[in-house]
């Protein structure tokens, strides 16, 4: 069982206001939502009119599936973002199960 988690950082230059920015991450993480089978949140810089930050993760049998996935999940937050909101910063890593320590 692999586990992978990847961070995308997402600059929304349009947004005026914590509402605008609400409604564009609303969207984006409903899209992803929709359709992949992954957990999304928004991880940091909440106080931020034009910044956001992703977290999202995934489970598959094999880490190339996760790391595929979440490469997916990373085109479809570009092709989604609204108001010229483009994503400006991304890691992604990929764990094995066996290799987290109990």
């Amino acid at each position: 069982m692999f586990i992978g988690v990847a961070r995308y950082e997402i600059f929304i230059p349009a947004s005026g206001s914590l509402k605008d920015k609400r409604q564009v991450l609303r969207a984006i993480s409903s899209a992803v939502r929709n359709k992949f089978n992954v957990a999304i949140a928004e991880v940091d810089y909440q106080d931020l009119w034009q910044r956001a930050a992703f977290g999202v993760s995934c489970v598959a049998e094999s880490g190339g599936h996760c790391r595929r996935v979440l490469q997916e999940v990373e085109k479809a937050i570009a092709r989604s973002s609204l108001d010229g909101a483009e994503i400006v910063g991304r890691s992604i890593e990929v764990l094995s199960f066996e290799d987290l320590e109990p």
